[in-house]
């Protein structure tokens, strides 16, 4: 049973590997021919069944993608992101610190309302990278914070894709992540933009207001932050009273914060067209949405094989230090690859070796591998959101040596999500 379940796993690996190089198909066309043939190999034909089942997997994660980006979507065309940074550069443009730290916080939000880095380089990477560029920092440092506060959003709670994945992959409810996630990222997204923004020039404050782009005449003070204000009243309002208020579910709530956020929009008299943005959302997230459909038939397949049993078994026998030393490594490249999947090929089996076998606490281990995976999306095949950041910002320079300015805090991140592995028992304190 091992050996033919070995040979499947080899047959899957050739095919993904066949399908993305030479016939140069996307990853998440690659992840479902190479399942079908693995089930057909395994003498399961086409097994309709399971592919459904897999395809509605992450639905709920979907709907929650969806709802949030509708909502950063809105607030992007009201203009409400524009005003909140021309505001913080308007009153700590004095102060580099303070600044560099809000204009990462700016950088994580999209990311960390949605899910996907791509969504804040294209919301905020721009405009933040307007203002550090405007303050002397050089265009590749630039463009390495843009890539590690959008690699960082991905991981940033409320959503974290990652998290949710191999919750689900070991029966876990998604619960208990948001401190143990919040407080190590604000700490490395702190550090990355005071180590690569920290030498610069003072910034001319009419010079960079006339750089940025212009707010509505009624877009200014509360109206720009109530939407935000619904978003976390709401979120904080359902863990205070869980048994007298409504428990909403993050899709609706964010839909929820999306009408709060076009009633600001049309008391001030702005024409917003929410059909088309609701088009155009739909279309940004479709990459995201499909990966998402590929990797949950990609991994009923898996399970319906043997092959996922296989790799867990396998990653419970190898030594523990090997594991440590390979995660640094296993998990960008298997983002790389595999994008969102590697939380289900690699991450839940490595849950099961933390907790199960090493008596790890599952929430902070979970938290240390979602940290190491997004770094992944600088690497090719995919560098999804690399790619995307050195086009955003018109780098020209080599991507190389943009890696190479990431190498410090790709390093601290690494480090850091590792010993968040080892050490989860003595840091349950951050379970709050």
């Amino acid at each position: 049973m091992f050996t033919q379940t070995s040979i499947i796993l080899g047959i899957i690996v050739i095919v993904f590997f066949l399908a993305l190089q030479v016939f140069k198909m996307s990853p998440e066309l690659s992840m479902i021919i190479s399942a079908f043939v693995g089930a057909l190999v395994a003498g399961f034909g086409l097994p309709i069944r399971h592919i459904v089942e897999g395809t509605f997997t992450y639905l709920d994660i979907i709907l929650t993608i969806i709802a949030a980006t509708l909502f950063m979507n809105i607030l992007e065309d009201s203009k409400a992101i524009s005003y909140i940074v021309r505001s913080i550069v308007t009153n700590f443009y004095k102060q580099r610190l303070i600044l560099l730290i809000l204009l990462m916080l700016v950088l994580l939000l999209p990311g960390a309302l949605t899910g996907a880095g791509s969504v804040s380089v294209l919301i905020s990477g721009g405009i933040v990278a307007t203002v550090l560029y405007s303050m002397g920092i050089p265009l590749v440092n630039v463009t390495a914070i843009v890539f590690i506060g959008a690699a960082l959003s991905v991981v940033t709670p409320p959503v974290n894709i990652y998290a949710m994945i191999i919750s689900g992959g070991v029966n876990m409810p998604y619960i208990g992540f948001f401190a143990p996630l919040l407080i190590p990222i604000l700490i490395l997204a702190i550090f990355t933009a005071i180590f690569l923004g920290w030498k610069g020039k003072p910034l001319e404050l009419n010079e960079i207001l006339g750089k940025l782009p212009p707010v509505p005449p009624k877009m200014y003070g509360f109206k720009a932050y109530f939407p935000f204000i619904v978003l976390i009243g709401l979120m904080v309002t359902t863990r205070i009273f869980p048994h007298t208020f409504p428990i909403l579910g993050i899709p609706l709530i964010f839909i929820i914060s999306s009408i709060a956020a076009l009633i600001v929009v049309w008391l001030n008299g702005q024409k917003i067209n929410i059909l088309l943005i609701s088009k155009n959302t739909l279309k940004q997230l479709f990459p995201l949405i499909s990966t998402l459909v590929a990797v949950g038939i990609f991994v009923q397949i898996l399970t319906l094989t043997g092959v996922r049993g296989l790799l867990v078994v396998t990653v419970l026998s190898l030594p523990i230090w090997l594991v440590y030393v390979g995660l640094a490594f296993a998990l960008p490249i298997g983002e790389a690859i595999l994008l969102y999947g590697v939380a289900a090929v690699l991450g839940v089996p490595l849950i099961f070796l933390f907790n199960n076998s090493l008596g790890l606490d599952p929430i902070l281990a979970t938290v240390g591998i979602s940290l190491i995976c997004p770094l992944g999306d600088a690497l090719p095949p995919t560098r999804i959101i690399g790619r995307l950041t050195v086009e955003t910002l018109n780098y020209e320079g080599s991507y190389t040596s943009f890696l190479k300015k990431c190498a410090i805090p790709w390093i601290v991140i690494t480090v850091a999500g590792i010993c968040l592995i080892i050490f989860s028992n003595s840091l349950k304190f951050l379970l709050i």
